[in-house]
């Protein structure tokens, strides 16, 4: 999947949900309504979490049961249904024709998912035979010794999940007429008749009858199209075997688009029509993305056709369907929103996973990072070698630390588990920031380790030895290990089958004798040692620059501190540790300032720069800020070197960092902008203020617009009231400037916006400013109105602003909100609201909720004084240096004598003469 983290890390897709770390996605592997993808796409900046109350909680709530693959006595080989659309009734009724083989020789009874049908009749080999039928199971009798049958069911059901029927109403008079279907994890069951599980693959075909003027998509060729008086009838045909949760069923009216270069396999598009041309804009690199997967896997693209189709109201960011890939609306671009927003992650990780999900799939969604890992890791490898020619490095490189940042926040603030975890109580559960994130980056940390052509050969034998069947995690393993020689063990115990990952604290320091000098640098590791959680062994890589000449050093670390020595030429320029990012691990890098200043302005690369202006953050000085001005001002500079050196400058927060701000608020590099409206928020001053209502009111990004009404609030100036009022009518691209507005004025903490925040909750609004809205009222006012218009927006018809509505209410603290959180809990049928309702019922335990509130207040209260006072104490410091110094000498006037007196005059008058 996308995510739903395609919500705005603004932005990714279920593949993902929830990188310059913004994104639209059904994944941002975060299926908890908030789109990774699109915190990417967007552009929201992730940042490590802070300390919370909650850090350290286990995945696994009270009561969770292990969760085991299911029997298999009967094999579904192949699906065919025929089926008729109702829009009036939302229905779906027809025939399930299904051909199973006995695998248990002592197996009576069929078992077959199928969730509130009518079932109307089910024969075996064209004969009646013995059913029952509990609304969630249908059992077939099989008698003894049929190896080989078909059972055809006739039935109609209103789906609740698994087929969404879509139409205008009085509120929402634009919504089209719109049939569309979304599997993942475990609702194909609702709209046919399956083995809903990952480890049956079959090939399926499907005929649909729907009206007249609208079009039909599913999964393979399309065989056959056949207009009838008011109706018309489409035929698929999917010829390679794939899960029950990649069929796809899409219905609408689109224009249809194909690729503007030749392909292979037919490449097309379906978007609302009138949306064309940003339907190329949007799409039109996918024929480059398929050449290069094929390219680096080694394996041609495994489909007849692949085709993504636009749709309204999804509820992830997309969704990989084998053949035909579902995607949000919000994937499509204007101009404005393309000046710095690209939908490239989004589309790359839906395709990959045609490979990596769809081609080979995972046995049980507990191996289901070997779809989403890889799905998101293709996202970077597409950064890498995608990108225009020159900055791929860099984009990959900062792509990682944003994928890192992501994960580490979910780690530190929600929960920490392995990767491969059968402790769940519903498999969406597992598609979070581990599955994704993590995933991802434990592949790069592979590739890192045996090296690129092992890696790669390696995934071609994995790929074709798996070819349409299932796998699991040793696959994995085994296939890159025969091919590097490599044992794997160690790193896959460290960061799949174990939890967390090294953190490391590191200090440089520099020894200078007379005879010798050299470099210490201490590492000591903090991670918790406890069973999931376990102690790096293993090769780490320090760079030293000496004069401009920079070599590396690699060296083994096996304790939990170690010191290690480097020999060097004078005093080095730089010392950079894991200069790669290659450990999967934080660090925390305290060296001399000097060293980071010369870091930041001549590191090898720009992850060596920003790592450099990430620790220079933490200094004061006037060299310093100095060091990070010029950084952020240096044009030619990666986009990313520029951002945190904003960031850095915002945490020094003295008057020449704000100057320095305050001048690159017009710099032309849009996600430049982005950063230092962020930074610009750190600054409580009406300077800072008017950057940025400068920025948020007539920026020409939608991003940077947004983020400046984020950052305005912040400055807490009254002033900024009005803006922040009038931005929140403002129309854009995925209501990002809206949002934006409504998390300034949280910010400011002006109990006016309680009732506006309010109005923008109700349906009707479009979906991300809702939300944006009750996060924004949670934070502004705990107020007993507040919690109870947080009630009722639980039982909203959308799943996303249900999210919403229990994360603000987790945010209040109010333990009376336990009650309608639990009466939901109890109707509830999206996994991924139930995970999130518990998790709040458990926050909400007593007083304690109130206590974890009061605190997080008390710690933001007191971060921002203690900023305060170290600008205070600094400008302090300034001025009694400046009153130690001691005086001038003091002028003694001259004496003039009256001869001296008569010849200056003499010389006046001579002057004068011609």
């Amino acid at each position: 999947m996308g995510s739903y983290a395609a919500s705005f890390r603004q932005n990714r897709g279920l593949c993902h949900f929830g990188h310059d770390h913004s994104a639209h996605h059904h994944e941002e592997g975060d299926h908890e309504g908030e789109h990774r993808g699109e915190r990417e796409w967007l552009g929201e900046r992730s940042a490590p979490a802070a300390a919370d109350p909650r850090a350290g909680r286990r995945f696994a709530l009270p009561g969770t049961r292990r969760v085991y693959e299911r029997d298999r006595p009967f094999v579904i080989s192949h699906i065919s249904l025929d089926l008729a659309l109702s829009f009036e009734t939302r229905s779906v009724s027809g025939t399930a024709r299904l051909r199973v083989q006995r695998v248990s020789a002592d197996a009576t009874t069929l078992a077959l998912d199928a969730v509130a049908f009518s079932v109307e009749a089910v024969e075996l080999d064209g004969r009646k035979v013995d059913y029952s039928y509990d609304d969630a199971t249908l059992r077939v009798s099989v008698p003894e010794g049929v190896v080989l049958f078909d059972v055809v069911i006739r039935y109609r059901a209103v789906p609740k999940r698994g087929l969404y029927f879509l139409a205008p109403d009085e509120h929402v008079r634009e919504r089209p007429r719109q049939v569309w279907s979304q599997c993942q994890d475990e609702d194909a069951r609702h709209w046919f008749p399956c083995h809903d599980k990952p480890h049956v693959k079959q090939t399926t075909d499907l005929r649909v009858k729907v009206p007249k003027g609208l079009f039909a998509l599913s999964n393979g060729r399309l065989v056959e199209r056949t207009e009838e008086a008011t109706r018309t009838v489409f035929a698929y045909a999917q010829e390679q075997p794939h899960p029950s949760y990649l069929v796809t069923l899409v219905v609408g009216d689109f224009a249809e688009l194909t690729a503007d270069e030749p392909t292979r396999v037919p490449v097309t598009y379906l978007v609302p029509r009138g949306r064309e041309a940003d339907g190329r804009r949007t799409f039109e690199r996918t024929p480059a993305m398929i050449r290069l997967f094929e390219q680096k896997t080694g394996v041609a693209f495994p489909y007849a056709k692949y085709a993504q189709v636009v749709v309204s109201d999804f509820i992830f960011g997309g969704m990989e369907n084998t053949s035909a890939t579902t995607m949000y609306e919000h994937i499509l671009l204007d101009e404005r929103a393309a000046i710095d927003v690209d939908m490239d992650g989004l589309i790359a990780h839906e395709l990959a996973h045609q490979w990596f999900g769809d081609l080979v799939t995972c046995r049980d969604f507990s191996e289901g990072w070997l779809n989403e890992g890889w799905a998101t890791y293709m996202e970077l490898v597409w950064k890498d070698e995608g990108t225009e020619a020159g900055a791929g490095r860099d984009e990959y490189d900062y792509a990682l630390k944003g994928e890192l940042d992501i994960y580490v926040d979910e780690d530190h603030a929600r929960y920490r588990r392995p990767i491969v975890s059968r402790d769940y109580e519903a498999p969406i559960d597992l598609f979070d920031r581990h599955l994704y994130q993590k995933g991802a980056l434990v592949l790069h940390r592979i590739r890192r380790l045996v090296g690129d052509g092992a890696f790669w050969r390696g995934v071609q034998r994995y790929l074709e030895a798996h070819a349409h069947g299932i796998v699991e995690t040793r696959d994995l393993q085994r296939a890159i290990e025969a091919e590097s020689g490599k044992s794997l063990d160690r790193t896959f115990d460290l960061y799949v089958h174990g939890a967390g990952h090294p953190a490391f604290d590191v200090v440089v320091e520099i020894d200078e004798r007379s005879t010798s000098t050299s470099a210490a640098v201490s590492i000591t590791q903090t991670q918790p040692i406890d069973d999931p959680t376990r102690l790096f062994e293993g090769a780490i890589v320090v760079e030293i620059s000496e004069g401009g000449r920079v070599r590396r050093e690699t060296r083994d670390i096996r304790s939990a501190k170690d010191t290690l020595v480097f020999s060097t030429n004078g005093r080095p320029d730089y010392v950079a540790v894991d200069p790669d990012g290659d450990l999967l691990a934080t660090m925390s890098i305290a060296a001399p300032s000097d060293l980071l200043r010369t870091q930041l302005e001549k590191g090898s690369s720009a992850r060596i720069r920003w790592t450099a202006a990430m620790s220079l953050g933490k200094r004061d000085g006037s060299e310093t800020v100095a060091a990070l001005a010029r950084a952020l001002a240096r044009e030619s500079d990666f986009w990313g070197v520029r951002a945190e050196a904003a960031s850095a400058l915002a945490e020094i927060r003295d008057e020449a960092s704000l100057d320095a701000l305050v001048a690159a608020a017009k710099t032309g590099h849009a996600k430049v902008r982005r950063a230092v409206a962020r930074a610009l928020g750190k600054f409580k001053t009406a300077r800072a203020a008017s950057a940025l209502k400068a920025l948020a009111l007539s920026d020409e990004s939608y991003l940077v617009s947004a983020e400046a009404a984020r950052a305005l609030g912040a400055t807490r100036q009254a002033e900024a009231f009005d803006t922040l009022l009038e931005l929140c009518d403002r129309r854009s691209w995925a209501d990002t400037v809206r949002s934006g507005a409504a998390d300034g004025l949280a910010s400011l903490r002006d109990e006016r916006a309680v009732p506006h925040l309010a109005a923008r909750t109700a349906y009707g609004h479009e979906s991300h400013g809702r939300r944006a809205a009750l996060a924004a009222l949670a934070r502004l006012d705990a107020s007993r109105k507040t919690r109870e218009l947080c009630e009722e927006r639980l039982d909203d018809i959308d799943p996303f602003v249900r999210m919403a509505a229990v994360r603000a209410l987790d945010t209040l603290g109010d333990v009376k909100a336990r009650g309608a959180l639990a009466r939901r809990l109890e109707r509830e049928d999206a996994g991924t609201v139930r995970r999130r309702i518990k998790e709040a019922l458990r926050d909400l335990r007593g007083a304690h909720a109130v206590e974890v509130r009061a605190l997080r207040e008390e710690v933001d209260k007191l971060r921002d004084e203690s900023k305060d006072l170290r600008t205070r104490l600094t400008k302090l410091e300034a001025r009694l240096a400046d009153d130690a110094k001691p005086p001038p000498p003091a002028r003694t006037p001259e004496k003039t004598s009256k001869s001296a007196i008569s010849a200056k005059k003499t010389a006046r008058k001579s002057s004068k003469k011609p």
